[in-house]
């Protein structure tokens, strides 16, 4: 095993603070949205030793002894996961991840228009599906999929804007995915959605609401908050029909290729398939691709997939996705004695607290202090952790 050096993306929804303080380095004046702990091939982690080798790179070079034999026939010549914290210091964007499908076919017919990987205009970076897992390390505030029809008809009821009473006969008329989907279409939409004038007169009435007693008051200040950071952008409306979530620090949720999501505020470790593809409707200045966003939506409402940790171990708590790609664990370590960690495949380990001590099968050891990382390859074997702290663990089912 190895220390894994990771990657930083500064988008302008990030922390000048959070993700510097929790890993340990001095903050900057720029924002640090991302810490990047993979081989994702855009902005692949490295490796400390070997002269600073991308992960990305030593994988291709060595699959077998590095993923193991069963990984790299299921998933191929990559890592299938990719570990980061992301800190939103302002919300994200009101994205959808594809499925396998449509990203073959998606990067397929980029790929055959001639755009460049790195082309800010491409919606399609890889031929991966990107469902997700967001385990909180701060409280975490986002919306996640689609609320009951019914329940949007309520918050919608009484006010008085033209696009808002428009919304309430959608939703009420055809209170099935069909009527969800007409009316997040509608708001979203080039020629069908509110102009920005229609957006703050809008957003004027939810805040209005909210100082006058609201049905809904956390779906009034999503709208107020999300107007205020994207003045005008109708994505701040689709509030309206979204689930509101709130994680406390160590609860978890799963996001399934599909589920439209706007992340809002907090901190947190997310796991994911090992893919960069993101459809985005608005809240955003990246580019935004609603057609293609439009294909790949969702539309069923469900409540948000909250997952309940299974205690393993003594020391661990797993977070079990029902997808092949990946596993969070979390395992709390005291200095009473040797903690055993779960899988025996590749592995991304992040020391949230320290020190600790990794100690591998073959009897490599490897010092993690807090925000200190490792990659630990298939032939490292079972891995045994000593030493007072906490850590994460991303590795493959």
């Amino acid at each position: 095993m190895q220390g894994l050096e990771p990657t930083f993306q500064a988008y302008a929804w990030g922390s000048t603070t959070a993700i510097p303080e929790l890993l340990g380095f001095a903050p900057g004046t720029e924002p640090v949205a991302e810490a990047w702990f993979g081989g994702h091939p855009s902005s692949s982690s490295r490796l400390t030793g070997h002269g600073g080798e991308s992960l990305h790179t030593a994988i291709a070079r060595r699959p077998g002894a590095l993923l193991g034999a069963d990984v790299a026939s299921r998933f191929g010549e990559q890592l299938p996961f990719l570990l980061k914290v992301i800190a939103a210091a302002r919300p994200l964007s009101l994205q959808v991840h594809p499925s396998v499908e449509l990203a073959q076919e998606g990067y397929a017919r980029e790929d055959a228009r001639g755009v460049p990987l790195d082309d800010p205009r491409r919606s399609y970076r890889d031929r991966n599906h990107k469902p997700e897992l967001v385990y909180a390390l701060t409280a975490f505030e986002a919306l996640v999929g689609f609320r009951a029809p019914r329940r949007t008809a309520e918050i919608l009821r009484g006010l008085e804007h033209p696009v808002a009473r428009q919304l309430h006969k959608t939703v009420t008329a055809d209170p099935s995915p069909t009527g969800v989907q007409e009316a997040f279409t509608r708001l979203v939409s080039v020629g069908t959605r509110p102009t920005p004038r229609e957006v703050r007169e809008l957003a004027e009435e939810f805040r209005a609401r909210l100082r006058s007693g609201s049905p809904s008051p956390r779906t009034d200040h999503a709208v107020d908050l999300l107007e205020h950071a994207y003045p005008g952008d109708p994505g701040a409306v689709t509030a309206v029909l979204l689930n509101p979530v709130t994680l406390r620090p160590g609860e978890a949720l799963f996001v399934p290729a599909g589920a439209v999501h706007a992340y809002l505020d907090g901190v947190a470790v997310e796991v994911m398939a090992n893919s960069d593809n993101v459809l985005r409707a608005g809240l955003t200045a990246k580019h935004v691709d609603i057609p293609e966003l439009l294909r790949a939506v969702d539309c069923v409402a469900a409540p948000p997939i909250r997952i309940a940790p299974e205690h393993v171990y003594d020391a661990t708590d797993v977070y079990y996705v029902p997808v092949d790609d990946f596993e969070l664990s979390v395992t709390s370590v005291t200095s009473s004695g040797a903690c055993r960690l779960p899988s025996s495949g590749p592995r991304v380990v992040l020391c949230l607290e320290g020190p600790v001590r990794l100690r591998a099968a073959t009897g490599d050891e490897l010092d993690l202090s807090t925000g200190g990382a490792a990659f630990v390859p298939a032939a490292d074997g079972a891995l045994t952790v000593t030493g007072e702290g906490r850590l994460i663990q991303a590795s493959v089912p």
